[in-house]
């Protein structure tokens, strides 16, 4: 029997099984498109204990049918063979057949725990573990770990990558052996960790931290769903392309509830893309910033109203320039809200004309109360109130800063001259290139020192309610149903999540924390990252103080992650030499596959350089079945792009080495490593992270002269 026939007749077992699974699938959906015909014919009977049951019936068919749609796509995706000659097959739901056998385990449940938590050094019973790859209804694809071999009959079949692991499972080198035992089950560890306090995943690249925080995501809305969806769960990325690169992972998992952003998204209205210079992103994200902010927020508007002149009863009142300041400061008290606390500051003006006009004797002064009412008809009085004292969005506020000599009075005592000159340069072209990714921290820290403007109450209106006072007749099930969207539709806003998850945490500044911290102050936490791919460039001990904030007095649990998945050895070797040049000891995770095809290293004039980049893009197009990734400077991206128009569709993805962090390419077209590395805050990190993206072919394009 050939390896070729072996592996055939492994993926027709499995295609059996499978078939089985689908079929069953189909009749599950069958008998819930039944049940809810039969629900609505309940109604037929006439009486009310009739249509409550209707509506129980047509409630929970249309929930199994929901589901059952959901999760049509790769539904079986793993196989356990267990020491009693015991097969579990695990996939995204489970299903039964119709003698209630189990045909699929949710890998979810405590039954399916072995298929990530065992190890060749603790095998839980399970002789063989096999990764399934399916396509619609057909398998595409399997491998297999042995994690047993003592226990393996003579007639089972190890097929795929996993026959590797398996020889280095029983290599005589403890080193090899330790390696081995720790593949998967200290991902599981992690993502099955207590759901309350914060648990802290760390690990090199290709370790599975985005994986494991998008499990334990999905776990803990399986093992504690009414607390979890109700209060819901929070996903926070570096960049949008990476929000977008996970988006259809959770409900490959089976969930779709969870809310993702990236943090150029987290505050509501915005969206920012652009990244900051290295050294501008420090001080935007610096803790220092919030006093600058604090000013700004207090400070009068600019264009704003310096006097107000006002003929009254033939005396003419006026305030000037100093009086409205002294007014603006005594409502603007000690955390006072400037948004929150205007009508107290156009009391200020009403007491301040009343008493000017007592002093000055005005004839037939009538009682205060009159005396307000009659200045606020005036329409002059009241444009003056709204130039003087608007309702301001944090991005009017931000804005201001725009303005060099108001940028460097706020900014006076708490930035350095350098630091000053760098916003002041990078506020220049805030209106004409728009915000940042690091601004976006900056408006919700705004937002938090305006507070919200005062508005009326709106009540809620009842979505069964009709014209003319008349209500829609309405079944159990659409109130239900109603509820449960009314719970879904959270504020924009929404700050009550019962968890969050941050991925590459590493990135994330000061300000960030506190901006994410705002919306998890009722929540645990997962924290996912790697300090060694680190883009921040400012005062760590800042950044410490700001995260551990943000996370509270919670209790925490660490997670160490040491197996890269995602490169070969020779790929990743190249990109520890990379970071060996900043963290000559620093600990990296083993690549324990190799394929034998080192990268491709190209030194071309920087004229041949087009052209050798789409050459490139292409061979590896050729060469994998899946995505390639072109990572570029951030200076290149547009016109790298442009260089290679349509080539590859959707499988191809021009990509910066910032918005690269968190992805993963089959192939990789790595362009002008040299630039990136120059850069003198992080750049060697940042080309760390670019050279492990790849997990089968990786082409560096230098540009030469």
């Amino acid at each position: 029997m050939t390896d070729q026939t072996a592996l055939e007749q492994e993926i027709a077992a499995e295609q059996r099984h499978l078939d089985r699974v689908y079929a069953r699938l189909a009749e599950l959906r069958r008998s819930a498109v039944r049940a809810e015909r039969e629900g609505y014919r309940l109604a037929r009977v006439g009486n009310f204990g009739a249509l409550v049951e209707r509506d129980a019936m047509v409630f929970h068919a249309a929930q199994r049918r929901h589901v059952l749609d959901a999760e049509y796509e790769g539904l079986v995706f793993g196989r356990l063979d267990l020491h009693d000659r015991q097969v579990l097959h695990v996939g995204r739901l489970g299903i039964r057949d119709q003698d209630a056998a189990t045909l699929v385990v949710d890998w979810r449940a405590p039954a399916a725990a072995a298929f990530y938590q065992a190890t060749p050094a603790e095998p839980l019973g399970v002789v063989r573990r096999r990764t399934i790859q399916s396509s619609r209804e057909r398998v595409t694809r399997i491998e297999d770990d042995l994690l047993d071999p003592v226990a393996a009959p003579d007639d089972m079949t190890v097929v795929g990558d996993g026959a590797l692991l398996a020889t280095l499972s029983k290599a005589t080198g403890r080193g090899m052996r330790d390696i081995v035992a720790t593949i998967q089950r200290e991902q599981d560890e992690a993502i099955r960790s207590p759901g309350s306090g914060v648990t802290i995943v760390s690990g090199g690249p290709g370790t599975g931290k985005t994986a494991v925080a998008l499990h334990r995501a999905a776990y803990l809305l399986y093992s504690d769903r009414r607390r979890y969806a109700g209060g819901g769960i929070l996903v926070v990325g570096p960049s949008t392309v990476f929000v977008e690169y996970i988006a259809s992972v959770l409900p490959s998992l089976g969930e779709d509830t969870a809310t993702l952003h990236s943090l150029g998204t987290l505050f509501p209205g915005m969206r920012a893309t652009r990244t900051d210079p290295p050294e501008v992103a420090a001080v935007k994200g610096s803790l220092r910033m919030r006093r600058v902010l604090e000013r700004a927020a207090r400070d009068a508007v600019p264009g704003g109203p310096t006097e107000l002149r006002l003929l009254y009863r033939g005396e003419l009142l006026r305030l000037d320039r100093r009086e409205l300041d002294a007014i603006r400061e005594r409502a603007l008290h000690r955390g006072a809200r400037r948004n929150e606390v205007r009508r107290v500051g156009f009391d200020g003006v009403f007491a301040a004309l009343w008493a000017q006009a007592r002093r000055l004797g005005v004839p037939r002064l009538p009682e205060q109360r009159a005396f307000e009412a009659e200045i606020a008809e005036r329409p002059e009085f009241r444009e003056f109130l709204k130039a003087w004292w608007p309702r301001l969005h944090p991005r009017h506020v931000l804005g201001w800063l725009a303005e060099a000599d108001r940028l460097r009075r706020h900014a006076e005592g708490i930035l350095s001259g350098r630091e000053i000159r760098l916003l002041a340069e990078a506020y220049r072209s805030l209106d004409t290139e728009g915000l940042t990714i690091a601004d976006i921290a900056l408006l919700d820290e705004l937002d938090e020192l305006l507070g919200k403007p005062m508005k009326p109450a709106r009540a809620r209106r009842d979505p069964y309610q009709l014209a003319g006072g008349v209500r829609e007749l309405s079944t159990l099930g659409d109130r239900q149903r109603a509820a449960r969207e009314a719970a879904r539709q959270r504020p924009e806003d929404y700050r009550e999540y019962a968890h969050v998850v941050v991925d590459e945490s590493q990135d994330v500044s000061p300000m960030q924390w506190r901006m994410i911290g705002r919306r998890g102050r009722l929540a645990s936490w997962t924290v996912v990252g790697d300090p060694a791919q680190t883009a921040w460039t400012g005062d760590p001990q800042e950044l410490t103080r700001a995260r551990d904030q943000a996370l509270g007095r919670r209790r925490r649990h660490q997670f160490t992650l040491t197996t890269n998945y995602r490169n070969s050895a020779e790929i990743f070797a190249v990109a520890a030499a990379e970071i060996r040049r900043l963290y000559p000891d620093l600990p990296l995770p083993t690549a324990v596959r190799s394929t034998g095809v080192h990268p491709v290293e190209l030194a071309v004039p920087a004229t041949e350089l087009r052209t050798t980049v789409a050459e490139a893009a292409g061979a590896l197009l050729a060469e994998v079945e899946g995505t390639v990734g072109v990572i570029t400077p951030v200076p290149r991206r547009d016109e790298v792009a442009g260089w290679l128009g349509g080539l590859g569709g959707p499988r191809l993805q021009v990509v910066t080495s910032l918005e690269a962090k968190g992805m993963e390419y089959d192939g990789v077209v790595l362009v002008a490593p040299g630039e990136i590395r120059a850069d003198p805050g992080s750049g060697v990190r940042t080309l760390y992270v670019a050279l492990s993206r790849a997990t089968q072919r990786l082409t560096t394009v230098e540009p030469t002269g």
